[in-house]
């Protein structure tokens, strides 16, 4: 049965095809969605170049609405998910020129994961700022070198042109659509609906500290790594390290840079940055009090951390988690 479709809404189109990721297709549109219940007018609207279904990657037979021809003639939002195998996908020829024609009928186009390259192999991110899996970054930058690419964001608006990173942040994408078109209270809605990050904690960065720093092969290296983090605010200058990992200090510190690719200080700094943005991100504490809790001991100390690290202060920082704006227009 065909569905009921509301004069006036915003048709979304998705743009499906095989070995698509389900989760880049399946989660900005339950965002989307979900934000009906909560004042937002979107039509989502699966299609492939066929007007067949279409297997995911995860070997799930997803349906689609039809073809191209079967969407009006002007869309409010073209969304471009992604595979794995990106070659694969740019290879499509008839993939990447009908991405390239709808996003002429297209008030903006977005691009989830590695859908970042069909969008790229379209000329549409030619001269763009661009975001895409951290995996894939390097190729990305390799393959379309017009392309400036953002590895460690969420998402990147640039013009019309919205791109984030690996597959839920596909969620985050849809949340900033869904405010940038309704607000902030809608996109809140939705995000509590869906028991997820109106913005997510780390700011814009697709890693957490422990992510970022390399594997450690060394039982005194993590050993150390969990006492900081399990204790952000304790005493963790490189002697106290080196005590508890009964090394000295020297050897820890060149053990430590050698194994994760950090100095032990700028894993401490690291670890009680991102200690202080969740306690921010929670509200209900002074800057004074999060600088305390967080191991930074002063205010000062950690509004110098925040400006060197973030780019902003703590203040503008917790004021932007009120919002999944977490950049200037056009960022």
């Amino acid at each position: 049965m065909t569905p009921t479709r509301t004069p006036g809404r915003r048709v979304v189109a998705v743009l499906a095809f095989d070995d698509v990721q389900l989760l880049d297709v399946t989660g900005p549109a339950e965002v989307l969605t979900t934000a009906n219940s909560f004042g937002a007018h979107y039509d989502v609207r699966i299609v492939s170049a066929t007007g067949e279904d279409v297997r995911t990657s995860s070997g799930v037979r997803l349906g689609v609405e039809g073809t191209a021809a079967d969407l009006p003639r002007s869309l409010d939002t073209l969304i471009v998910p992604g595979r794995r195998d990106w070659r694969r996908a740019v290879a499509d020829t008839e993939l990447v020129a009908l991405a390239e024609v709808l996003s002429t009928r297209a008030r903006r186009t977005a691009s989830v994961c590695a859908g970042a390259f069909v969008l790229a192999a379209a000329g549409l991110l030619d001269g763009r700022r661009a975001a895409t899996h951290w995996e894939l970054a390097a190729d990305l930058v390799a393959a379309f070198p017009g392309v400036d690419v953002q590895a460690d964001r969420l998402f990147v608006r640039d013009g019309p042109v919205v791109t984030s990173a690996g597959v839920t942040a596909g969620i985050d994408l849809a949340l900033f659509l869904v405010e940038e078109d309704h607000g902030p209270d809608t996109a809140r809605g939705a995000a509590r609906q869906l028991v997820v990050f109106m913005a997510r904690p780390g700011g814009q960065s697709q890693f957490s500290a422990r992510l970022t720093a390399k594997r450690a092969d060394d039982s005194a290296v993590r050993h150390v790594m969990d006492a900081v983090t399990s204790d952000p605010a304790a005493d963790h200058d490189l002697d106290s390290l080196a005590r508890r990992a009964g090394l000295s200090a020297r050897h820890l510190g060149r053990l430590f840079r050698s194994q994760t690719g950090m100095t032990p200080g700028q894993y401490v700094e690291a670890v009680r940055t991102e200690a202080a943005q969740a306690l921010l991100e929670s509200g209900g504490h002074s800057v004074e009090e999060v600088a305390r809790l967080a191991g930074f001991g002063s205010s000062e100390t950690l509004r110098r951390v925040f400006q060197h690290r973030l780019g902003i202060t703590p203040t503008t920082y917790r004021a932007r988690f009120r919002s999944t704006v977490t950049a200037p227009p056009g960022s």
